[in-house]
């Protein structure tokens, strides 16, 4: 299955993606590259699953609140909006459809969202909620209209603790259950399915579960997912620690999906999380990339098992650690992932991993039922060597032979197996990447491009704010194609957004630097845009950010600074800049020292810039405001 982001204009953990309704009366299903991603997975298998989640929505939804909740009907327009646009403009059926992440869930909102889903005929559509912790899970008990968009999972020796939960929450703690008596298990039912919330949630989705559910999920009789997971270096030990979650989930807490944070990264290492992807891909000026061990990790799954196949309930730890799971796709095929991942060699990035010890061992499995008629299994291995980084990933082995259902198999510490009755596994052979390079040294953009592949401009990566290809037809000059500032309202935020909106670019290593770009300010009498150098921080983080700011104001002001935030203040003067006149901005940056022109011309000279010693270039503005960028160019070293 495919997760992607329904951008909301917000910082979701490495920047921002925009939303296909910037405001109110705006609708446009081709920004950012999220449909594209689900273009290219559809090709490659189109019976992927696709998901839908917020973690940030525009301001308008909120009326000026930072809260979707308020007005459900508003929330739920939009999301079905995306879900609609998918399919009209991209041919995309989306599977299911998150909540918000990792925030409060509303269940006002999800019953709106299951009504309105309904009638406008995406009845196929299933709810995740909440993609957090597991205490919607609690909600759905006391009111099944929620839970019964789940699907059913679960087991019967529950019903005794669901009982009591349902008695304390009616306040009739005083009343005694009978175990003996059979009579309590349809009542407990009965009280069960009184309400609206249990009908309208599909899935439990939970995030970094560390392999464990609670009771409360269990008694919903609901599919229970870890909806989000991983988010971890992905060499060895990401692969460790992926191989062991992915059997874990199931093992210890029934979690029949596990969904990776994140696919691909591909995003600058120095932001937040750098390489918690599967693979890696983050030099698109060079086209270097890596295929990194997680990615086999994963396919010792997914290639032998597909949307549809049901877990057996044949699965556990093994005796001496590890653990094993079966797949079946009911149709007589039987998939089995063994694992033997040692602790410290299988840490997660989250949560804390309790001691635990694997050692050599010899398993022996037996198949019974129709697969005991199984004469051979397919067999591929990895074995991950954090000795001599010389790793064996995904390696087809002989066929193992079954002697009437039974076979055993050696096993050693940190290795995976998959046995399989499929045949169609496959390491599939790609050319050999292009070289890693830096970042280009000179590097320049006019934006003169007509009709862009996607609304944003290669390389930068705006982390507050987004900044678009714009037509600017106002301008029959230099400045038709330009690069627009277009979050003009604070969005319902998921992190902590800044005040002022920012995209970086370029090198994080960069110590002396020129930056040049044309200006357009828009907002009158209090707008405001800036180029900066040496810029060291961004995603989550972005409101701390430090660099040297060269700030133009439309009141005719400027100022020099030493952070985004602006409360660091290292030269302040007249500039005669105006709102709606194109001006020229150059910074440079070299040694301790920083200075400033304005159309060419010296305005400011050798300002001490001690702190940061280094970082990206990047412009932006003065609050949330339309404001235009053109002729960026940035020599570094």
């Amino acid at each position: 299955m495919l997760k992607v982001e329904i951008g909301g204009d917000g910082q979701s953990t490495d920047g921002t993606e925009p939303s296909h309704m910037h405001y109110e009366n705006d609708e446009n299903y081709f920004r950012g590259y999220e449909w594209w991603l689900m273009k290219e997975a559809k090709k490659r298998n189109p019976n992927i699953k696709l998901i839908g989640l917020p973690w940030t929505f525009p301001g308008w939804i909120g009326r000026g609140e930072n809260w979707p909740y308020d007005y459900p009907d508003v929330t739920v327009y939009y999301v079905v909006s995306w879900i609609s646009g998918a399919k009209q403009y991209h041919d995309l059926d989306i599977d299911y459809i998150g909540i918000w992440n990792e925030r409060s869930f509303n269940s006002k909102y999800i019953k709106v969202l299951r009504h309105t889903l309904d009638r406008v005929g995406l009845k196929n559509i299933g709810i995740i909620a909440a993609d957090g912790n597991w205490n919607i899970s609690r909600a759905m008990l006391v009111d099944p209209y929620l839970n019964d968009a789940v699907q059913i999972v679960g087991k019967k020796e529950n019903m005794n603790m669901l009982l009591r939960y349902t008695l304390d929450k009616h306040d009739l703690q005083h009343v005694r259950i009978i175990a003996s008596d059979r009579l309590w298990e349809p009542i407990s039912i009965a009280m069960l399915f009184d309400s609206e919330l249990h009908r309208v949630v599909d899935i439990i989705g939970a995030h970094y579960p560390g392999t464990k559910t609670v009771g409360a999920a269990l008694l919903t009789k609901k599919k229970l997912w870890s909806s989000e997971d991983y988010s971890t270096f992905n060499d060895e030990v990401g692969a460790g620690c992926w191989a062991r979650v992915m059997n874990q989930n199931y093992v210890n807490g029934n979690m029949s999906a596990t969904i990776a944070w994140n696919l691909v990264a591909s995003y600058y290492e120095k932001l937040p999380f750098g390489r918690n992807g599967l693979m890696t891909a983050q030099e698109p000026w060079s086209g270097h990339y890596k295929v990194e061990p997680p990615i086999w990790i994963t396919a010792h799954t997914t290639q032998f098992t597909q949307p549809g196949w049901t877990y057996l309930q044949a699965d556990g730890h093994l005796k001496k650690g590890g653990s094993y799971v079966a797949l079946t796709d009911g149709l007589g095929n039987l998939t089995i992932i063994i694992e033997t991942m040692t602790h410290n060699h299988s840490e997660c990035i989250r949560p804390r991993l309790l001691p635990f010890s694997v050692s050599s061992q010899k398993a022996t499995f037996y198949l019974k039922g129709t697969f005991s008629k199984v004469k051979a299994l397919q067999v591929w291995y990895s074995k991950l060597d954090f000795e001599s980084a010389n790793s064996t990933l995904f390696q087809p082995l002989s066929p193992i032979e079954v002697f009437e259902g039974t076979f055993t198999l050696n096993l050693d510490v940190d290795e995976v197996y998959t046995l399989t009755t499929l045949k169609t596994g496959q390491k599939y052979m790609y050319r050999e990447p292009p070289p890693s390079q830096p970042f280009p040294s000179n590097y320049k953009d006019d934006f003169n491009i007509r009709n862009p592949a996607f609304s944003e401009a290669p390389n930068f990566a705006d982390q507050t704010g987004v900044f678009e290809y714009f037509v600017n037809t106002s301008d029959p000059g230099d400045h038709v194609y330009t690069l627009r500032q277009v979050v003009i309202q604070r969005p319902i935020t998921w992190s902590s957004d800044a005040d002022q909106t920012i995209s970086i670019i370029g090198d994080s290593n960069w110590v002396n630097m020129i930056i040049t770009c044309d200006i357009y300010i828009e907002r009158p009498h209090d707008g405001g845009v800036f180029i900066a150098g040496r810029v060291d921080n961004g995603g989550i983080y972005v409101r701390r950010t430090k660099g040297i700011f060269f700030w133009v104001f439309a009141d005719g002001t400027y100022r020099v600074t030493g952070d985004l935030a602006r409360k660091v203040v290292l030269m302040k003067g007249l500039a005669g800049v105006r709102d709606r006149t194109w001006h020229t901005l150059t910074l440079a940056l070299k040694g301790s020292s920083a200075s400033g022109w304005l159309n060419g011309y010296p305005l400011w000279e050798n300002v001490p810039a001690f702190k940061p010693s280094n970082g990206w270039a990047a412009i932006g503005t003065r609050s949330f405001e339309f404001a235009q960028f053109d002729n960026f160019h940035v020599e570094a070293s």
